[in-house]
């Protein structure tokens, strides 16, 4: 995490997301404080490390629909059925430029349901590309834009001329 400011708000948004969750509320509530606080603690260092995978791993992206937010991190899959704006996580990786593919504007689902998995680990298939086939994240931006998804923090930007 770069610079004391960005942990301090990284470290706030976390703590507020784990102290929302309605079972520290009861805990708290039933006057368990200190189980609600070891596992808001908990829940706050394990998301720590997803932010830090999204920062490390290759084809990390968040992506977002109809069926809510996830968090794709290779073998790893966080997800929520809100939409971004309501999965904290989501959104503080976006902010720190893990590429994120909005495809709540992709009418065609028949042809996104179609389309091969961002592989894990920078491999990819060949074209054809069939059930059960893997792309890199750079090749799934393309095609999912093409359907019409909108995306923030291209990876394409990043590839070298």
């Amino acid at each position: 995490m770069k610079g004391i400011p960005m942990q301090t708000g990284v470290l706030r948004v976390l703590r507020a997301s784990a102290a929302s969750w309605w079972r520290h509320k009861e805990l708290r509530r039933t006057g368990q404080t200190g189980q609600a606080q070891r596992l808001e603690r908990e829940t706050v260092l394990r998301d720590l490390g997803y932010l830090k995978q999204a920062a490390l791993l290759p084809n990390v992206h968040v992506i977002c629909g109809e069926g809510g937010t996830f968090i794709h991190l290779g073998w790893t899959t966080v997800s929520t059925f809100a939409p971004i704006e309501r999965f904290p996580l989501a959104t503080l990786a976006v902010a720190r430029g893990t590429p994120f593919i909005d495809i709540r504007p992709v009418t065609d689902v028949i042809a996104f349901a179609n389309l091969p998995r961002v592989t894990r680990d920078g491999s990819a298939d060949h074209e054809p590309w069939g059930l059960g086939s893997a792309v890199s994240l750079i090749t799934y931006v393309d095609m999912v834009e093409q359907l019409g998804a909108s995306i923030t923090n291209d990876p394409r930007s990043h590839k070298s001329i």
